[in-house]
């Protein structure tokens, strides 16, 4: 499976809102309203990510989630991160 590093992975970037390449994956910043749009957001990256059999790193702080995406057995990013990053696009 290929893998991108930055540069390869910037023009993909350019096609997603304020994803960044950053240690080997791709992440997002969210902010919501308060903590239970924070948990309902990340309750549907999971349902969505079980579709996609591709599951991101989810971090929460009150109203903030972080989310990391990286193709593990392939040590990068790949085009099923890119896949995963757009469908999660269209739920915010």
């Amino acid at each position: 499976m290929e893998t991108y590093n930055e540069q390869t992975a910037e023009s993909l970037l350019q096609e997603l809102k304020n994803w960044v390449f950053l240690k080997d994956g791709i992440e997002k910043n969210f902010e919501f309203k308060n903590f239970n749009q924070a948990l309902a957001f990340m309750v549907q990256v999971g349902l969505l990510a079980e579709k996609h059999n591709h599951h991101p790193e989810l971090f929460n702080v009150y109203n903030k989630v972080t989310l990391r995406l990286s193709t593990h057995d392939a040590n990068g990013v790949t085009f099923k991160d890119f896949d995963l990053a757009k469908a999660i696009d269209k739920l915010s």
